[in-house]
């Protein structure tokens, strides 16, 4: 257990240490400065630029800029979905897969222009090569970049004073690609390479085992994937079973690096934050409430399943090392639960475990990571304009107790913002309970089950968090790939994405226009530990009031029932 925390305490450290200065860099690239990476990559941009007639100086209005964003990801899904149902009749399919069914590319494409990633597949037995590289690899670059592009006109809005724009959505998009996600995936696929993950385009390998059987072992372009998946919060694996892969995740340091590539970015856009609003203390009270969640929901699930289950208490089993159902032995139950609560608090979805194999209370903090909206640093971009939007329902709440109008960073905070704000809160509920609810009950959508009670309808809450949320994990006994699930799935996503961003950026624009208040002895600080405590409370009271009623139908129950021997 001393090494877990041990672990832990290293794994918050470095991920500060490192989102600070990454954070600083980010809030340059998108105010427009010259980086160290300019003279190799601003020739590149502005060829780009010229082409595609994209005039930089020319910024645009919240209506147009999420237009931009609409069209841009309409075309993404348009040309996903066209090379998967083509697939083989293009190039680099050396094991001569076949298309996806209509349903499965309309799932899957849809899940990868949203940074959904999502996978009713296994990829190894699926995806051809060319459709991994062209297809889901360059989504993972361009679908991360939108949500960066978007977090960054958003921030724009919270501090312009009297202004119409936000800033240019194709300059945004690209310098997110070109200058942060590029280089560092990069970096990333090197490291992965060394560490043992292929990178080829070789066929697939057959080996006889020590028994004598057959053996189909699999090869491809992983390394280069794997480190966008990270990196972008996207989460979709090159193998069906995700980083719990030994090609996909070869060892401890592969490990330990590739959860710290998960909370990166998102975590340096809090720093960003602070930076570009000139207040660095705002971004550090929004990180520090982050670390607070973070922290809970990993505490809950490291306790949980280090506990082992009591049903065997009685039983001559050894469960000195807690609850290994469902985990690499390479991992154990610490870096399982620390990727769990990484990948859920971060809208990435990959795996080094299967989550349906946790204890029903180890299962429960991811699920409500993911049902918060995934803001506790959440996708890259998606997870802080999430957070702003209950920065707003708090500041609000806060004016209403102390009697005045509420402001942030100099802004009066209205019943437009508010109610803004609240459209995008709701469509958690909407994707999640709606949907869930519809799932469980409708015969066509029962078969898709493993287990029966409480831990079945917790295959269908997770499911639909983990759609609407944009994460894409999941409880691997929940059978998806069926045309039901692959339809309302794909709708989840394209909720939990579209209709969260849209109200956003409509915050931002109206709070662009307004004039800026100096701050007075009256104004309430949102930057000390009373604003962060109110914060908290906020998320785990609306996400609590919310969620709580399925979840004690289903976790929770399940962990009661499992208490008094109960099993179904």
């Amino acid at each position: 257990m001393a090494p877990d925390i041990l672990q832990f305490i290293l794994y918050a450290v470095l991920v500060t240490v490192l989102a600070w200065p990454l954070g600083l860099y980010l809030a340059r690239v998108y105010e427009g400065g010259t980086t160290w990476l300019s003279p190799v990559f601003a020739p590149v941009e502005r060829a780009f630029f010229r082409l595609a007639g994209v005039r930089p100086d020319q910024g645009q209005h919240w209506t147009r800029y999420a237009l931009s964003v609409l069209a841009f990801s309409l075309g993404s899904w348009a040309l996903l979905y066209a090379i998967l149902r083509l697939q083989h009749l293009l190039p680099f399919n050396p094991q001569a897969l076949g298309p996806l069914s209509p349903d499965l590319a309309f799932n899957t494409a849809v899940s990868f222009t949203t940074n959904t990633n999502w996978q009713a597949y296994g990829g190894e037995t699926t995806m051809s090569y060319f459709s991994q590289m062209a297809g889901l690899t360059v989504q993972n670059f361009v679908s991360a970049g939108v949500g960066m592009a978007v977090c960054a006109a958003i921030i724009r809005g919270f501090f312009a004073r009297e202004q119409k724009t936000l800033g240019n959505f194709w300059v945004d998009l690209t310098r997110s690609v070109l200058y942060v996600l590029l280089p560092l995936s990069i970096v990333l696929t090197l490291f992965l390479v060394w560490q043992g993950v292929p990178q080829n385009l070789l066929a697939y390998v057959s080996a006889t085992t020590v028994e004598g059987a057959q053996q189909t072992i699999s090869q491809g372009p992983a390394a280069s994937q794997i480190a966008i998946k990270q990196l972008g919060t996207n989460g979709g694996g090159f193998w069906n079973a995700n980083s719990s892969v030994p090609y996909e995740n070869p060892t401890p340091l592969s490990n330990f690096i590739e959860m710290v590539a998960i909370l990166l970015i998102p975590a340096a856009f809090c720093f960003m934050f602070g930076k570009m609003v000139r207040d660095m203390r705002q971004g550090a009270a929004i990180f520090a409430t982050m670390g607070i969640l973070f922290l809970g929901a990993l505490a809950l699930t490291y306790s949980s399943e280090i506990a082992g289950n009591p049903a065997f208490a009685q039983l001559p089993v050894e469960q000195s090392a807690g609850n290994m159902e469902g985990k690499e032995v390479r991992f154990g139950v610490g870096n399982s639960a620390l990727w769990a609560t990484a990948t859920t608090a971060a809208s990435n979805g990959s795996v080094n475990s299967m989550h349906d194999s946790f204890m029903p209370l180890g299962a429960l903090a991811p699920m409500l990571l993911m049902q918060v909206g995934e803001v506790v640093f959440g996708g890259v971009g998606s997870g802080f304009y999430g957070m702003l939007s209950f920065v707003v329902l708090t500041v609000f709440l806060a004016g209403l107790m102390v009697g005045r109008t509420p402001e942030y960073l100099g802004k009066k905070i209205e019943a437009r913002e508010v109610k803004l704000s609240v459209i995008a809160f709701l469509v958690m509920p909407l994707g999640v309970l709606g949907l869930g609810a519809l799932a469980a009950v409708l015969p066509i959508s029962l078969s898709s089950l493993q287990e029966a009670g409480p831990h079945g309808l917790s295959e269908i809450i997770y499911a639909y968090s983990s759609a609407t949320g944009n994460n894409g994990s999941a409880f691997a006994g929940f059978s998806a790939n069926v045309p039901y699930h692959n339809t309302m799935q794909g709708i989840a996503m394209l909720l939990g994405r579209f209709v969260y961003i849209v109200p956003m950026l409509a915050v931002a624009g109206s709070l662009a226009a307004k004039k800026s208040a100096p701050a007075s002895s009256g104004t309430f600080p949102t930057h000390g530990p009373l604003f962060i405590t109110l914060l908290v409370a906020v998320i785990l009271i609306l996400g609590g009031l919310t969620f709580f009623p399925a979840l004690a139908l289903g976790p929770i129950a399940e962990h009661v029932s499992m208490l008094a021997g109960e099993t179904f």
